[in-house]
C-alpha cells in the first residue's frame, strides 16, 4: 500500500504539470496520447484502493516533462522504500517492547504468587512426619535439639544448606532435614487441609464463658496472646475449644486468623534451688512426648493419652500410682501456691463446674499437657488458663 501510494504521488506530480502548463510553449514537441496513459495509470492505482478518479481535460505534455517522469518515479520509490524500512524497524521495536512487557507481566505474576502468604508464611514448609520433627541448633544430627515441630506444623524456610533447611516456626529458629519437610505446592495443598481458624486474645485478660452472653458462668481466664481454636463464628461471639471443652469469647477482644501449628521451644529448663534429680528426670521424660496424639481415655504416651492419662503414665514411670481422673489426681497430694511450684508439680484447671484438666509443671512458667485432639501433647504457659489449684505429689 505504501509503495503504491508513492507511485500515485509520482503520477500525480506529473499530472499536476499538465494542469499547470496547459498548452506548452511554441516549439515544444507535443506528446499525444501520453496524457491519457497517465490518467489511465493513475486511475488504475486509485481504483485498486477503491478511490474514484475523475479524468481531467489534459491534452498535451512536452518531451521534457516525459523525460523527468522516471526520475520522479525513482525518487518516489526510494522514499517509499525508506518509509517501509522505517516502519519495519518501528514494528520490530514495538514487537520487542510487547514481548518484554509480556515477560515482565509474567515475572510480576510469578513473584506475586510466590509472595502470596499462606498462614503468614511466604516460603512455607510443613513437617511431614508421623509424630514430631526435631529442630536442631545447626545442620548436624549431633547438635542440640532447640525445638520440636508437631506433625503438619508450619514454618518459614529461611535457606537451604544441602540436605538441611534453616527454618523459623513460632519462637524456634533452627535446622531440620529436608526429607522430613513438605515444600512448594504440596505444602500449600496440605496447609489448606490442616489449617485451623484461631482466635488470639488481644486484651489483658479474657473471660471464656459457658454461653455467648455476659450473664452466664465464667469458665476460665485467658491471658493476652493466648490462642484458642475456633469452632464456630457466631457474629459477636466465637465458640472456642478449651482443652476439649467448649466455651465462648467476645469477638471484640480477639483477632481471628487461619493458622498452622508451630514448633514448640525446648529451651533449657530453669530449675530452682533444691530441685531433686527425680524432678529433673521426670520433666525430661515427659517433654520427649510433645507432639504425640491426644486420645480421650488413653494412657499411651506414644499412641495417645488424655490429660490425666498422660500424667498417670509419666508418674507411673517413677513408681507413683495415680487415678485416671483429673479431679481425683488433685486430691492425691499437697496443695501449694503457684509461686511455690517446682518442676514435676501438677497444675489443675477447671471449667466453672469443677476440675477437668491437668498438666505437669516443667519450670520456666510452663506446663506440658495432653491438650486436645487437635494439638495433642504440647507445652503451654502455666497461666494460659486460670489454674484452680496446684498440687505437689513428689516429695
Amino acid at each position: 500500500m505504501k509503495k503504491r501510494f508513492a507511485r500515485v504521488i509520482a503520477i500525480g506530480c506529473a499530472g499536476s504539470i499538465f494542469f499547470m502548463s496547459g498548452t506548452m510553449s511554441a516549439g515544444a514537441a507535443p506528446v499525444t496520447g501520453l496524457n491519457a496513459g497517465i490518467c489511465a495509470q493513475l486511475s488504475t492505482y486509485m481504483e485498486e484502493d477503491e478511490v474514484n478518479v475523475t479524468k481531467s481535460g489534459i491534452d498535451t505534455v512536452t518531451s521534457a516533462d516525459v523525460r523527468a517522469l522516471p526520475a520522479m518515479a525513482a525518487q518516489a520509490e526510494a522514499a517509499g522504500g525508506e518509509t517501509d524500512a522505517a516502519d519495519a524497524v518501528t514494528d520490530e521495536a514495538e514487537q520487542t517492547q510487547t514481548a518484554e512487557a509480556s515477560e515482565d507481566t509474567a515475572e510480576q505474576a510469578e513473584a506475586a504468587a510466590a509472595a502470596d502468604p499462606v498462614c503468614g508464611y511466604t516460603n512455607l514448609g510443613i513437617a511431614n512426619v508421623d509424630s514430631t520433627l526435631n529442630v536442631r541448633a545447626s545442620a548436624d544430627e549431633s547438635s542440640d535439639i532447640v525445638g520440636k515441630m508437631p506433625k503438619d506444623a508450619g514454618c518459614e524456610i529461611l535457606q537451604v544448606e544441602g540436605e538441611w533447611y534453616q527454618i523459623q516456626s513460632g519462637d524456634v529458629n533452627g535446622y531440620v532435614k529436608g526429607e522430613y519437610l513438605m515444600t512448594g505446592d504440596a505444602a500449600k495443598a496440605r496447609a489448606a487441609e490442616v489449617m485451623s481458624t484461631v482466635a488470639t486474645v488481644t486484651t489483658e485478660t479474657l473471660y471464656v464463658r459457658e454461653q455467648p452472653n455476659t450473664e452466664c458462668t465464667i469458665l476460665s481466664l485467658m491471658p493476652m496472646g493466648e490462642e484458642l481454636e475456633v469452632l464456630e463464628d457466631l457474629g459477636d461471639w466465637v465458640k472456642v475449644d478449651m482443652d476439649g471443652d467448649e466455651g465462648y469469647v467476645s469477638k471484640e477482644y480477639v483477632s481471628i486468623s487461619s493458622e498452622l501449628q508451630k514448633a514448640m521451644t525446648m529451651t533449657e529448663v530453669k530449675y530452682g534451688q533444691g530441685v531433686s534429680d527425680v524432678r529433673v528426670s521426670l520433666v525430661s521424660y515427659a517433654t520427649q512426648f510433645v507432639g504425640n496424639p491426644y486420645v480421650w481415655g488413653g494412657t499411651s504416651l506414644t499412641n495417645g493419652a488424655d490429660c490425666s492419662g498422660f500424667v498417670l503414665s509419666v508418674y507411673a514411670k517413677y513408681g507413683i500410682s495415680l487415678p485416671h481422673h483429673a479431679a481425683s489426681q488433685a486430691g492425691c497430694g499437697t496443695k501449694i501456691s503457684a509461686s511455690e511450684a517446682q518442676p514435676g508439680d501438677l497444675f489443675f484447671y477447671g471449667n466453672g463446674r469443677g476440675i477437668n484438666h491437668v498438666g505437669i509443671y516443667i519450670g520456666n512458667g510452663q506446663v506440658v499437657h495432653a491438650s486436645s485432639p487437635k494439638t495433642g501433647i504440647k507445652i503451654s504457659n502455666a497461666s494460659y488458663r486460670n489454674p484452680v489449684c496446684v498440687v505437689r505429689i513428689l516429695n
